[in-house]
């Protein structure tokens, strides 16, 4: 017996249909599910695409960063609390919203997560975005975007390019499960949208940070521990490199992937070049910009490492001039003012 569908109404009612696509693609006036949008890269989508559009976000709720942002719009969200492994009940709500625009985001995110719980995470975003792919194959939609990972690159990544090779660690390493299950998703989401000619488009997203950031992330992680004065822990010898975008540069990427039909059938790195720093410089630069007395220990790291993730926006750049606006230490600092000034819940 299939399960009902309930939704949390936050101010809208449900509407039960919608338009014909049409030829180009403005974000004005869209039906837009996102699976996964109560988290971070999610909520701050809502954010933006809630201004002018109808949005229905299906989350488990695991994660909720939107709790945080009751004045910017939130409460005309639309939210069916739902899992993606719910075949049934995923379709049930697609048939119902009859979205233009499907955002698929829900996955195992986390390093803890990897390591923890190995099989959930292969299952989540690996057949949890078969299911996805299911229900809205039929659907008359104008874009499908697929959220992939930079991991499906590999442990180390400096330029790689959108069309080159993927690469993955040590097979019986769980650290690769979370690259392995988001690349074949990204695989079936391109198989799906040429059999079915879904138009369908994959951001490959590096190291993505900001207010609103929940679970895990080094730079919230390292930020919270700064403003309570703890000891913040690096693992290595902290001269792992990593690029870091701040998230309303990416999701100013997101929104000209979204809008831009020549986009369809392609992938995007998306992230900030310029926003490359070690771990140990980023956590000594935290704590002086949060006048902290934290100390930083170093420590062994419980698996393997990526020592270099920097990546090559390029093809964004040239396809619809994604160019990020916030350096480093304005991120930074900008982050630091916000969870001072927010109670975040712990996990």
């Amino acid at each position: 017996m299939s399960k009902p569908i309930k939704h949390k109404n936050l101010g809208r009612t449900l509407p039960l249909s919608g338009k014909n696509p049409g030829k180009t693609l403005l974000l004005r006036n869209k039906r837009i599910l996102l699976t996964g949008g109560a988290g971070f890269i999610g909520s701050a989508l809502c954010r933006r695409l809630v201004r002018e559009n109808t949005i229905l976000v299906f989350d488990n709720y695991r994660r909720n960063a939107l709790q945080y942002f009751k004045q910017s719009g939130v409460a005309d969200i639309e939210v069916v609390q739902g899992d993606i492994l719910d075949p049934v009940l995923f379709k049930g709500v697609v048939s119902i919203f009859k979205p233009q625009i499907v955002i698929h985001l829900a996955a195992m995110a986390g390093v803890t997560d990897y390591y923890q719980q190995p099989v959930k995470t292969l299952e989540v975003n690996a057949v949890g975005t078969y299911n996805v792919l299911q229900a809205i194959k039929d659907s008359a939609l104008e874009k499908f975007l697929y959220f992939s990972t930079s991991e499906v690159y590999g442990p180390l990544v400096f330029g790689a390019k959108e069309d080159g090779n993927t690469a993955q660690g040590n097979i019986k390493q769980v650290r690769w499960n979370y690259g392995i299950s988001k690349l074949a998703g990204e695989a079936m989401a391109f198989a799906f949208g040429g059999q079915y000619n879904i138009p369908m488009t994959s951001v490959r997203p590096f190291n993505i940070y900001g207010p609103g950031q929940v679970g895990e992330g080094a730079i919230q992680i390292f930020i919270r521990k700064a403003l309570k004065n703890e000891t913040i822990n690096v693992t290595g010898d902290g001269n792992q490199l990593r690029a870091w975008c701040f998230i309303e540069d990416f999701i100013d990427g997101v929104i000209c992937v979204l809008e831009n039909k020549k986009t369809d059938g392609e992938i995007f790195n998306l992230g900030n070049p310029e926003g490359t720093v070690t771990i140990l410089r980023l956590a000594k630069d935290i704590i002086s910009y949060a006048d902290s007395k934290s100390k930083i220990k170093l420590i062994p790291h419980k698996g393997v490492d990526i020592d270099l993730r920097v990546p090559n926006i390029r093809k964004a750049e040239e396809m619809f001039g994604f160019t990020p606006k916030v350096m480093l230490e304005e991120g930074l600092k900008k982050s630091i003012k916000w969870y001072r000034e927010t109670k975040v819940n712990e996990g």
